[in-house]
């Protein structure tokens, strides 16, 4: 549970290891490896022994992947990580490419020497991701190498073991469905598509399709594990029985066939041959893929049946994330008492971490609903940090949170109720009134978000704009979407679910998201402000034409009144800010005892006026 701030990664390492990873090439008959930031998994939060990528570079951030060529060595991350990025890796070895708008496939296709030999490891690639590969290398003649094992493997001598975390049931007092019913709902719509079974290949979809919970992976609790659904409505699970207690396989033995990993080869070659197997190309490797064509069976790509019923959240999961978010709240309320009385200067940004998750503990024990972890790496940041957006602090990087500065905490936590997810900047004494400007234009995108309404149909891409036109009027932006979807106790970044500018996912009833629009200016200062939000079902408008869908607020906590220039709201956003904060007052002050904070937690949510 508790958050590491030791530095794990070894950039000084990088010229050692690249030369010995390229000193693989000539045997391996490659010109170039990839080494994705995901495991065998694709996933966002990778246990140790997959953290290839950090070993190599030195790059620690949780999206990225690095193109190791002959003379060249290039790291593509998103905008989230590009000060990130520079810190981390030797500038002598690596350079840095754009994931998103120039990725590998597109950089090959533009810059790859002609007749190009590219290895991957076909376990840590997609499906999808390898066609697009296949398509660039065959513009410059060039041609994917699929390798029978990782180099990189080899070469990490002390490379840590495979996980083996222990397993627990999700009863149906959370998950709101039994695991039979959901297992009986894609066998049918496998049967009515004349499919034989379906793969699962999605941790989290395992997670929630059996109603169990993992401990593989930090944060995020879901199984490392796969399974395969049969259109005749049995399963088979393929997960380690060294995860699994007494408890856990007499109740999955009602449910499933719990089997090894090591038969998942050889069981889906059986299920496969001369028959029509589902599975989502965005997510499993392209070696499972092939397993099945080799087997004489038909790979038919389609959505993971599981991601979109995870997505849109039953009552059950909204009630119990709701109830999880007021928790989180008193122990908000308590940790920004506590940084208020504390002198500029006297609290560094790992401390800062440290009492957070510890007061979210003792509020967890208080309440009889334990904090079973956090949800990611806090990200705590005092002026020139707050400006990198998914800042991790360690004991190198370290400082005091000075006066006259922005302090920016963005932090989680993991409830068997529901997942959480809160971002709050607070100004430490004194700050400036540019400070404050640019955190009433993030504010206003904040609010423009929790008022939208909107038709059935919407897409995260249709509000995103909603989120920035204060900063774009202001000559700004920031560089990351503006809300991602969250899971039910499941992982913190969950699909297909997001607010961006890419985001073609309709939004349904039942999705959580984020609401977290920033203004991050490098060197100097960074501002986020984030509550989680559901898509509520469509409500008719007086004297409108038709229903409208929007959103309802998760998260209760209070916003840094002394930051809002009150002037550059308009008369809505101010009705909504204090409206916001009276329900905070009101939802969270039974949560809390002690009189100090009682009175901090009312002069906080006191109403501002013109």
């Amino acid at each position: 549970m508790i958050q590491s701030f030791e530095v794990t990664s070894t950039p000084q390492f990088g010229k050692e290891r690249v030369s010995a990873l390229r000193a693989t090439f000539d045997s391996l008959g490659i010109d170039a490896f990839l080494v994705p930031r995901a495991d065998e998994f694709n996933g966002e939060y990778v246990p140790a022994c997959s953290e290839r990528l950090a070993w190599l570079t030195g790059f620690t951030g949780s999206a990225g992947i690095a193109m190791i060529l002959r003379t060249q060595a290039i790291v593509f991350v998103d905008g989230r990580y590009v000060t990130q990025l520079a810190e981390q890796v030797d500038g002598s070895v690596f350079s840095g490419g754009d994931l998103v708008n120039e990725p590998p496939h597109v950089w090959l296709a533009a810059n790859g020497t002609k007749g190009l030999r590219l290895g991957i490891d076909p376990w840590l690639h997609a499906g999808a991701e390898v066609r697009r590969l296949e398509r660039a290398l065959a513009e410059i003649g060039g041609r994917l190498v699929f390798l029978p094992y990782n180099p990189l493997d080899r070469l990490w001598s002390d490379r840590p073991s495979e996980p083996l975390g222990a397993v627990t049931i999700q009863n149906v007092a959370q998950a709101g469905v039994l695991a039979s019913d959901k297992i009986a709902t894609i066998a049918a719509d496998l049967s009515k598509k004349n499919l034989a079974a379906v793969l699962i290949a999605d941790p989290s979809s395992i997670a929630w399709i059996f109603n169990i919970r993992g401990a593989d992976v930090p944060h995020t609790p879901h199984p490392l594990a796969r399974a395969i659904i049969h259109a005749d409505g049995r399963s088979e699970l393929f997960l380690d029985k060294r995860k699994t207690g007494i408890e856990t396989e007499a109740y999955l033995g009602q449910i499933c066939t719990q089997l090894p990993p090591s038969a998942l080869e050889e069981r889906l070659a059986a299920v496969s041959r001369d028959r029509r197997v589902l599975i989502d190309a965005d997510i499993a490797s392209h070696a499972l893929a092939e397993i099945i064509r080799k087997a004489g069976g038909e790979v038919v790509e389609g959505a993971d049946p599981a991601k979109l019923p995870r997505a849109v959240k039953n009552d059950v999961e909204i009630n119990g994330s709701a109830a999880a978010h007021l928790q989180d709240g008193a122990a908000m309320v308590e940790f920004l008492y506590w940084l208020s009385q504390e002198k500029p200067g006297s609290v560094s940004e790992i401390s800062a971490a440290e009492h957070l998750e510890a007061v979210r503990a003792r509020v967890g024990q208080s309440m009889q609903n334990p904090l079973k972890d956090i949800s990611f790496d806090t990200i705590s940041g005092a002026g020139e940090h707050a400006a990198i957006m998914h800042y991790r602090v360690t004991t190198a990087t370290n400082r005091m949170i000075e006066a006259g500065e922005l302090f920016l905490i963005d932090s989680g936590a993991q409830y068997i109720n529901g997942t959480t997810d809160i971002t709050r900047t607070v100004g430490i004494g004194t700050v400036s009134e540019e400070h404050r400007r640019f955190f009433t234009m993030v504010l206003k995108g904040m609010v423009q978000i929790s008022t939208a309404r909107f038709p059935k149909g919407t897409r995260g891409c249709d509000l995103d704009p909603l989120a920035r036109i204060a900063l774009w009027r202001a000559g700004a932006d920031f560089a990351h979407g503006t809300g991602h979807g969250v899971g039910s106790y499941l992982s913190v970044h969950e699909g297909p679910q997001r607010i961006s500018r890419l985001s073609t996912q309709e939004l349904l009833p039942g999705m959580i998201l984020s609401n977290e629009p920033g203004y991050y200016r490098p060197g100097s200062f960074g501002i986020r402000i984030e509550n989680l939000i559901y898509v509520r079902g469509a409500e008719e408008i007086e004297g409108g034409d038709m229903p409208m869908l929007g959103f309802e607020t998760l998260t209760f906590c209070p916003i840094d009144r002394s930051l809002v220039i009150p002037e550059l709201l308009t008369h809505d956003e101010l009705h909504w800010f204090n409206d916001y904060h009276r329900r905070t007052c009101e939802a969270l002050m039974p949560l809390i005892h002690d009189p100090d904070v009682r009175a901090w937690l009312e002069n906080a949510t006191l109403p501002l006026e013109y």
